[in-house]
């Protein structure tokens, strides 16, 4: 607007009136502290005229704190057709007075600090074309709409082309906002993000046509979108993340040909796929992320020339990347991550503006030409961390000077590190190579890289002598991981300027025998890692006198005792990881803010159990496993309210079990087995009962099986193996669909399996281990029939993972904000102070460091044990790819069920010790998965069926002591058994047996009442139960799914199968070819 004219006096005088009644801070005011008399107000900072008159008056961030009670000059003012009031800090209602201003065509009031109820005096402003009422979500102050409602608001807004309504509570359903709005049909903003609307969507709305931008963010619309969205063809900007929205997406929307930004961001019910994009489309920023939208990426993508952003992170898109990518030009920033896109990568030297790359946690795959990243000047940040990427790092990388993030982690990079070119004109400040085939020495130049504050290079080949004192010299460095290499690490530092910001460090396997001293005065230090090296000896007292620290790891070491005193430490420690030392005497209870504990696999013998309850209050997990502890249960551990997991397993507890622990509704692992536990388990389950694992074998106790227990319906894990129980099968237990592992061998429970279809299906069961008990009676076909996990071929796409549970429900870290979600109030404020000089960049790459590499990863050890040969071997944890059946030594009689042929996933198969006659199964054929099968010492008959010389994986097999006749068949591996697998069957005949089938050679004597095959041979002993749960602690406490990373997954299942082999030395490792490729198995190799 022009001024056309000296301001009339009046008009000043209005002004100047205003000014006077209005209290702001001079000091920030820019326009308000120049208003004076001698001056032309039309002239005024702020103030537009048209002929002497006043029609527009901004006074937004001056700074106003009050006066608005006296605004009454304000209102006199019109000829006013703009006022902006926005950012300032009035605290009051606003004013019914505004209606005086009919002319009014704009009107901000946006975070102004105005609160409370919307006047209707506001609907009177028939004039306006733009009204801004809205408030962040994070301003103290609020504005509500109730009465008058929206609709009453916007009642005579004939005009209104832009509303925005932010963060005002409306709390209307989708038909009351969408009809009301529709009446505005020359409306071409409409913002309302945050006003707790309501869904769903109406399809009213439809008739906005003249809509440009459609912003409804962080609402509760609660249903699909509709597909009349997609009519409105003038549409630029399409806004609804968060919004709780599901269902299939409309194709049509993306067809917009006007549509510039799209964010659906946010809305994990919402799915769909991506179409073929139309020539010219307008589309530059574009947000998919954290939805559920699924399948490949069209090759017409590079349709969307003018494409800026692209983010599609933590989706389910599959397939390759198209190669038309590379014609994205104009892109800045692309963010596909969390998907399972796979095979190799485009090149992206063409988007010369491309600042952030992140593909991490995919399954891409090959090498990466170094062409790729040729000439990127502005790359800032690039993340192919989590892939399968071989071979060298591409050169390019290591030049960009802009470069500051470089996150490479656990791919399948090797060779030697190149040299950085330059390193101490480098810009990096993350770098992450962690998880690679890296070796070698690592390069000099590494340590010149000035810049860095984070460096992680565990996991790795590298090897040599590292002296420490030569990072200390990176004065930023806040964050060293040099652990699970082939390094030697001297720690020895004099100098005490070393590692001046040190915050995180990791030093694991990195044959240290003492505790680096200079340490000892790094006060700010938030984690230390030193497990798993040569330390011996005292842990000294100054470790717990780190203010800062909250995570400390000496497990697997050779420590013995603690230096005392433990008066007036007042350590902040959160989790506390001493297990696999040899600890003695009492265990210490001074970690005020300890959540995780773990003292097992020690030589404790005492603990002051009322001081665990009063001192360490917020413990979620608590292992004193593999101890010495004894005497009975305390109570106290009742009284820790947030305790979430107890094991208190292989120590020598005595007495009964502590009813309140039975009784617990927050429990979700309790892990008594292996003690010397007695009486009955009390009936007192609850019923919210959180159980997911409960381990009661090994004990004393008798009694029947409680049946409160099918209260615990999250339970997967069950053992109350080798006890004193009798009692019948429990069908009760069927009503817990989740059972994955069932565990009754050696009681004395009897009579028949067989149970009421109508009571619920273990439809997941893979484990049922009922051995030497008396059940008895014929297998229920209906029984067998509703295992349906274990009739999953993997030939076939079955799979089952690993075995897992959360401690906390839908708990994914990967930041500090959602690591911390479950940690006690208090504690999340100490955390958030310790941290609070790290950049969040870097704390989030910590949290994803620490939960995903699998530091600070507890599993438990408590191994599945096949005897055979009399020999204890440990053939497999829990992982769910183990299945299993053992009905041994019980009065089982009748044939053995067709459907039990039907469990084709099986891997192991005990029915040894019964009275099951009839012949065996030629459909035992099936079973291709077979490692183990025993079926000695029954009745059975007739000839051994050809098919079981199909089964290539068998490694195990126990035939004898039946009644068997015929020709042993010949087959890949059949005859590499031991006679002894077929004796006692005097009608058989054939290698491996001497008996040739012409009649001639060595007979079998009939078994003895007590035969070598008795219950230690081919059974399965849970004596020690098994579960390989991977327990691991961030700055909340929790069990991982080891399915959410795969690099977690190979990791587990190669350490797991290493240490096998090492144990036992009857397995070895042998490749099989299937479907194209070769896998490596574990086989049984007999003598």
């Amino acid at each position: 607007m022009f001024v056309t004219g000296h301001c009339l006096g009046h008009q000043q005088s209005l002004l100047l009136h205003l000014r006077n009644n209005l209290v702001f801070n001079p000091t920030k005011s820019k326009k308000l502290i120049h208003w004076n008399q001698s001056d032309d107000c039309c002239e005024w900072t702020g103030v537009t005229c048209s002929k002497g008159h006043v029609i527009a008056l901004d006074l937004s961030q001056e700074s106003i704190s009050r006066g608005i009670d006296h605004l009454s000059s304000l209102f006199e003012l019109q000829y006013l057709q703009s006022l902006n009031l926005a950012h300032n800090d009035f605290h009051s209602e606003i004013p019914p007075e505004f209606k005086k201003l009919k002319n009014l065509r704009h009107l901000n009031l946006s975070n102004a600090g105005f609160e409370g109820q919307i006047p209707i005096e506001i609907s009177y402003l028939t004039k306006l074309e733009t009204l801004d009422l809205s408030s962040t979500v994070t301003s103290k102050h609020g504005l509500k709409l109730e009465t008058p409602n929206i609709a009453m608001l916007i009642q005579n807004f004939t005009e209104i082309k832009e509303l925005h309504l932010d963060g005002v509570a409306i709390s209307a359903k989708g038909e009351v906002w969408s009809h009301a709005l529709s009446s505005l049909t020359s409306m071409q903003v409409l913002s309302m993000s945050s006003c707790n609307l309501s869904g769903p969507f109406d399809s009213s709305l439809v008739k906005l046509q003249s809509l440009l931008i459609l912003q409804l963010n962080q609402n509760n619309l609660a249903g699909p979108v509709p597909e009349s969205l997609g009519s409105l063809f003038n549409l630029t900007t399409l806004q609804l993340s968060d919004c709780g929205l599901n269902g299939v997406f409309p194709k049509t929307i993306f067809q917009i040909p006007s549509l510039q930004v799209l964010d659906v961001s946010d809305n994990p019910g919402l799915h769909g796929s991506l179409p073929n994009f139309p020539s010219q489309g307008s589309l530059y920023n574009f947000n998919l992320s954290h939805t559920n939208f699924s399948g490949p990426l069209p090759e017409s993508i590079d349709n969307l020339k003018q494409l800026s952003k692209l983010d599609l992170s933590n989706c389910q898109f599959r397939g390759t990347l198209p190669y038309s990518m590379s014609n994205l030009t104009q892109l800045v920033h692309l963010d596909l991550s969390y998907n399972n896109f796979t095979g190799p990568i485009p090149s992206f030297n063409r988007s010369k503006a491309l600042i952030v790359l992140s593909l991490n946690h995919n399954h891409f795959m090959g090498t990466v030409p170094s062409t790729h990243f040729k000439g990127l000047t502005n790359l800032m940040s690039i993340d192919l961390g989590d892939n399968s990427f071989d071979g060298r790092v591409p050169s390019s990388l290591l030049r960009l000077q802009s470069l500051q993030h470089l996150m490479l982690y656990y791919n399948k990079f090797d060779g030697v590190l190149d040299e950085f070119p330059n390193a101490s004109l480098s810009s990096l400040e993350m770098l992450d190579l962690s998880g690679n085939n890296f070796e070698g020495p690592i390069h000099m130049s590494v340590f010149q890289l000035k810049r860095l504050r984070l460096l992680y290079l565990s996991k790795n080949k590298f090897n040599g002598t590292l002296q420490l004192v030569v990072i200390g010299r990176l004065q930023n460095l806040s964050s060293l991981d040099l652990a699970h290499n082939n390094l030697s690490v001297d720690a020895r530092i004099d100098d005490a300027s070393s590692f001046p910001s040190l915050k995180t460090l990791w030093l694991g396997s990195c044959n240290l025998r003492a505790f680096p001293e200079f340490l000892r005065n790094k006060s700010s230090l938030l984690y230390l890692d030193l497990s798993s090296n040569h330390i011996e000896g005292t842990i000294p007292n100054w470790l717990w006198k780190f203010d800062s620290m909250v995570i400390l790891n000496v497990s697997y070491n050779l420590l013995t005792d603690f230096e005392g005193p433990f008066q007036n430490l007042t350590s902040n420690l959160f989790k506390i990881d001493l297990h696999s030392n040899s600890l003695q005497g009492p265990a210490p209870t001074f970690l005020k803010n300890a959540v995780y504990l773990d003292y097992s696999s020690n030589n404790f013998s005492s603990i002051n159990f009322v001081d665990i309850a009063s001192n360490i209050p917020f413990l979620y997990f608590l292992s004193l496993s593999n101890n010495s502890f004894h005497g009975k249960i305390h109570e106290s551990f009742c009284n820790i309210s947030d305790l979430r997991a107890l094991d208190l397993s292989h120590n020598r507890f005595n007495g009964l079990i502590p009813m309140c622990l039975i009784g617990s509704s927050k429990l979700r692992l309790l892990n008594l087995g292996g003690n010397k536990l007695n009486g009955y388990i009390s009936d007192t389950f609850s019923t919210s009962c959180s159980l997911r694992f409960l381990d009661l074998g090994g004990n004393l106790l008798r009694g029947t099986i409680p049946k409160s227990l099918a209260n615990c319906q999250k339970l997967q894990v069950l053992n109350l193996g080798s006890n004193q129980l009798t009692d019948r099968f429990p069908c009760f237990l069927k009503s817990i669909a989740s059972l994955k592992v069932m565990i009754l061998r050696s009681n004395k429970l009897h009579g028949s399996i067989g149970c009421s279809n109508n009571i619920g299906n273990w439809e997941t069961l893979q484990i049922v281990d009922l051995a030497s008990n008396n059940f008895s009676g014929t297998l229920p076909s209906s029984l067998l029939s509703s295992w349906k996990n274990l009739m999953l071929d993997e030939d076939k796409g079955g799979r089952f993972g690993h075995l897992y549970f959360n401690l906390y429900d839908d708990f994914n870290p990967l930041n500090f904000i959602t690591a911390i979600v479950d940690l006690n109030s208090e504690l999340q404020i100490e955390l958030a102070k310790v941290i609070a000089s790290e950049p969040s960049l870097i704390i989030d790459h910590i949290i994803s460091h620490v939960f995903e590499e699998g530091v600070g990863l507890r599993t438990y050890e408590d191994s599945v044990i096949i005897v055979n040969k009399g020999r204890q071997l440990n053939l497999v944890k829990i992982l769910t790819a183990f299945t299993s059946l053992d009905f041994s030594s019980n009065s089982f009689e009748g044939p053995i069920p067709e459907e039990l042929m039907n469990l084709t996933a099986l891997h192991a198969l005990n029915l040894s010790q019964n009275t099951f006659s009839g012949s065996i199964p030629s459909s035992l054929g099936n079973l291709k998965h077979l490692e183990s099968l025993d079926l000695s010492v029954n009745s059975l008959s007739g000839e051994i069926p050809t098919e079981i010389a199909k089964l290539s994986f068998l490694a195990v097999m126990n035939l004898s002591y039946n009644h068997l006749v015929g020709k042993i068949p010949t087959g890949t591996q059949i005859q590499t058994f031991e006679s002894d697998s077929f004796g006692g069957n005097e009608g058989l005949c054939g290698p491996p047996l001497t008996q040739n089938c012409d009649g001639g050679g060595k007979k079998f004597s009939p078994p003895s009442s007590e035969t070598p095959h008795s219950d230690a041979k081919g059974s399965i002993d849970w004596n020690i139960l098994s579960v390989e749960l991977g327990f691991t602690f961030g700055f909340g406490i929790y069990i991982f799914p080891l399915i959410f990373f795969k690099r977690w997954r190979m990791w587990y299942s190669k350490h797991l199968e290493n240490i096998l082999c090492k144990i036992v030395p009857q397995l070895d490792f042998v490749y099989v070819y299937r479907l194209g490729q070769n896998y490596r198995i574990m086989r049984w190799n007999p003598y």
